[in-house]
């Protein structure tokens, strides 16, 4: 635990990358098996250690803290895992008194724990470590590193540690299970390289870089719409479906008419979305037919879905590409051939489920661009751009594909309460809930954003958030309704679960509007009038 701890340490303070790339692959080239396979596990979010929750964090350390000095130095601090390590009576760091935990044996033993056992363990454990090692095991334990490391950056450590091809462990990473002792064994050389032949794993997504240039050739680049859903790429492999999100996570569960309708052999890449009220059961065809993101959050998440859900928000794909047609990898065709391909494939997928993102018939990328600012369906995020003679590689490699999103909604609306973030942030005010004013003078909450703003503005809300506080929840603070914030967001949307009745598709502090009075900030009813 104590190799974790340092590593962890020095990610934490490290805003390199190449820095953070470095300390990894040190870490997985000093570290013995199985110890480095779980710590992979833990970097790239492969590790589920279900008897371990917060509350039961929570409850152990009031046993040992009196729980207003723990409640004020979480609120202080910002993450439970930080607060209770350094609370939790035990050695101190360096002077002997606890005895060495490998992570490998704390992995397994948490692992195997049911929910009346984890309390007594995880406590013994606790008491061998000191507070830099209590830290790893808990924000281990929990599943909440927030460390700066992505899955990807974790996985191209260890490939240069290793000097693989990142693609290549990518390729196999979701057909093995943690601590990956066959990829280490490849790694250095005591195995053959493991091969995803007949798993239904997960390949890298080709990703788009922002449209930055003025103009791109429409003879080089076939245009069509961005949807609002979520990327998802469908693998059918020997008789077996799954659907894997972005980041690589098994979804299959949360959509399983989506997996009962693949039965073909293949690869796909696509957009998953619910049809809209109006489409119903209806063929889906190659317009619209999709329902706002809103719609989709009623599926998500979901370990097991309701027929009643089901039946409410009927999920189907819409189609972007191909990577494999049964056994044939086309990942190296142009996206021409790939686009024919995928066109002659989906003709045997079922029509409720499945169909092929249109392509925007336009003359020039003038009329492009008014194409994509008349664009407002609630379903639509924007337009990509993708050069024709383009293969599909993982990642974002410049000038291939390009993200061109619609410009965003903004509305001037009202600070209302500020809590405090996390991490780097634990000592900020830096999470803003904003409001706009009703149909009787009141304001409600339409919205809250955390990014957006620069450092030095962080600090200026800071400030302004300290200095007129009208009343204190724990972390959050209500404040007197004065400073207006400009905020963009995508788009908004009709929504039951706020008081208000709306809900703002990724909002962010455009700017902070500091000449304009509060009295004059946006309305619900100017709001509504948005809704798509």
């Amino acid at each position: 635990m104590r190799a974790f701890a340092d590593l962890l340490d020095s990610l934490i303070y490290t805003r390199s990358r190449n820095a953070k790339l470095r300390h990894i692959a040190e870490y997985l080239k000093a570290t013995p098996d199985p110890d480095r396979g779980w710590a992979m596990a833990a970097l790239t979010g492969g590790l589920d250690l279900p008897a371990v929750k917060p509350a039961l964090i929570r409850a152990l350390i009031a046993e040992r803290c009196d729980p207003v000095l723990f409640a004020i130095s979480r609120d202080f601090v910002g993450d439970t895992a930080e607060t209770v390590a350094l609370l939790w009576p035990g050695p101190v760091r360096g002077d002997g008194s606890g005895t060495p935990l490998p992570l490998g044996e704390a992995v397994t033993r948490l692992a195997s724990l049911g929910r009346a056992e984890a309390p007594a363990v995880l406590a013994a454990m606790l008491d061998r470590l000191d507070a830099d090692e209590r830290f790893a095991l808990l924000k281990l334990a929990t599943g909440a590193l927030r460390v700066g490391v992505s899955a990807r950056l974790a996985k191209t450590a260890l490939a240069q540690a290793f000097g693989l091809d990142v693609d290549a462990v990518e390729e196999v990473w979701h057909g093995l299970a943690p601590p990956y002792a066959p990829l280490f064994d490849w790694a250095e050389g005591r195995g053959a390289q493991p091969t995803a032949e007949h798993l239904p794993v997960f390949r890298p997504f080709m990703l788009a870089h922002p449209l930055e240039e003025d103009r791109l050739s429409l003879d080089a680049y076939a245009a069509e719409w961005k949807w609002d859903g979520i990327r998802v790429q469908l693998v059918h492999v020997d008789g077996e479906t799954r659907l894997y999100s972005r980041a690589g996570d098994d979804i299959t569960a949360s959509f399983p008419e989506v997996a009962q309708a693949f039965v073909t052999p293949g690869v796909l890449d696509g957009e998953l979305l619910v049809k809209g009220e109006a489409q119903g059961a209806a063929t889906l065809g190659e317009g619209g037919g999709a329902a706002s993101f809103n719609a989709l959050q009623q599926r998500l998440g979901r370990k097991t879905v309701p027929a009643k859900t089901l039946a409410e928000f009927p999920a189907f794909v819409r189609l972007y590409d191909i990577l494999f047609d049964g056994a044939e990898d086309l990942r190296e065709q142009p996206w021409t051939t790939r686009r024919a391909r995928l066109e002659a494939f989906a003709t045997a997928l079922d029509p409720e489920r499945f169909d092929v993102s249109a392509l925007i018939e336009a003359s020039d990328f003038a009329a492009l661009e008014n194409i994509r600012a008349g664009a407002r369906s609630a379903a639509i995020e924007g337009v990509m751009l993708k050069r024709r003679d383009s293969p599909y590689v993982a990642g974002r490699r410049a000038g291939l594909w390009y993200k061109w999103k619609r410009d965003p909604l903004t509305a001037d609306c009202v600070l209302m309460y500020a809590q405090r973030g996390s991490g780097k942030r634990s000592s900020f005010y830096s999470d803003y809930t904003f409001g706009a004013w009703g149909e009787e003078g009141a304001l409600l909450p339409v919205g809250k954003a955390y990014f957006g703003f620069t450092d030095e503005e962080l600090k200026w809300l800071d400030r302004f958030v300290r200095n007129h506080t009208l009343n204190r929840f724990g972390p959050v603070r209500e404040v007197e309704k004065t400073l207006v914030l400009e905020v963009a967001f995508d788009s908004i949307h009709e929504s039951k679960r706020h008081k208000s009745g709306l809900a703002m598709r990724f909002p962010r502090i455009a700017r902070i509007r500091t000449d304009k009075p509060a009295a004059e900030a946006e309305t619900l009813a100017g709001l509504r009038r948005l809704v798509t």
